[in-house]
């Protein structure tokens, strides 16, 4: 019986060998997993932060006698708040920034509003409109192009979405400074993976 015993002893120290190597492999998959889902989980908290940051930035400028907070349209990305539309006074602009560096998150403020007397207001509104349309126009011609959004503030055009390739994002910002009337374009295009 002891050689029984010996060999199946022998069997055993071999299997658990082997399964050294496996359990070694497992402990690595583990970790690789337990990695993958804290990132996916601070991806996760960061995209409500940043709508957290956003919501409460504009609740806190319609509450702000300073600001018309229905002129700013706002947008947060890894905690940077970026404040676009127009106002009617450099007061105004001014104050919806420091509303924003107010809340709580808020890492730094991108304060793009422009200044537009309420009585220039409507001929730019209109011309925007004008601009922004002829821009998204010629876009719709190109096959890369269709899904770029298009903003215009004050003769500015600011490009977003994204794009294939860095060719295509510098298309689109020749395309758009082509068109009548634009001053600037700010091109904040991402490139798809």
């Amino acid at each position: 019986m002891r050689y029984g015993t010996t060999t199946t002893t022998a069997a055993i120290l071999m299997a658990l060998m082997a399964a050294v190597p496996l359990t070694a492999g497992a402990a690595d998959t583990a970790a690789k997993a337990k990695e993958q889902a804290q990132t996916t989980t601070q991806e996760a908290k960061t995209m409500v932060t940043d709508s957290w940051v956003t919501s409460k930035t504009k609740i806190a400028l319609f509450a702000d006698e300073r600001v018309k907070g229905r002129q700013v349209s706002v947008d947060t990305t890894k905690g940077v708040v970026h404040l676009r539309g127009k106002v009617d006074s450099a007061e105004a602009k001014s104050a919806a920034g420091d509303v924003a560096q107010g809340i709580e998150g808020v890492k730094s403020v991108k304060n793009d509003l422009q200044v537009v007397t309420p009585a220039a207001r409507q001929a730019v509104d209109a011309n925007d409109k004008d601009i922004a349309k002829a821009v998204e126009t010629r876009f719709g011609k190109d096959s890369q192009l269709k899904k770029v959004d298009v903003r215009t503030d004050s003769g500015v055009v600011t490009l977003t979405g994204q794009v294939a390739t860095i060719d295509a994002s510098a298309k689109a910002s020749e395309m758009a400074r082509g068109v009548p009337g634009v001053k600037s374009v700010k091109n904040e295009l991402a490139f798809a993976k």
